[in-house]
């Protein structure tokens, strides 16, 4: 065995393809991760634009339980709090992160405190919705 040998690092070939899988496969999502991506695909009928970037999420608590069940509990806001759509998207929100495999139950509370503005949106929100 040369010098060079000994000091050059080895790196392990995989030899199968479950190996090759394993180093190239992404870890997986945190529950908290997956329901942020849900709430990416619920929208206000009335906006075009996702509840997140919107800025009408405002905490996402994911408790996992003895028994192994996770619940999820969303504080979430609307654009005024006499907005008609209220029950549809709270319902979309509860029925898209309770269909998530890792969830066991949601709660999804409405909340007005703070009170939702303009501000709470994402630059690529206001940007969609032509507010600059």
């Amino acid at each position: 065995m040369s010098a060079h040998d000994a000091t050059t690092p080895t790196r392990a070939v995989p030899t199968s393809t479950t190996a090759l899988a394993s180093q190239n496969a992404r870890p997986t999502p945190t529950i908290a991760e997956e329901v942020w991506g849900i709430l990416r695909t619920c929208y206000d009928p009335e906006i075009p634009v996702d509840i997140v970037e919107l800025g009408l999420v405002y905490d996402v608590r994911v408790k996992e339980r003895e028994d192994g069940s996770t619940g999820v509990e969303v504080d979430m806001t609307l654009t005024a709090p006499a907005c008609s759509m209220s029950e549809i998207i709270r319902l979309d929100v509860e029925h898209k992160v309770n269909g998530l495999e890792r969830v066991s139950d949601v709660t999804v509370n409405i909340v007005f405190e703070p009170p939702w503005t303009p501000e709470k949106m994402t630059e690529a929100a206001k940007l969609q919705l032509g507010m600059f």
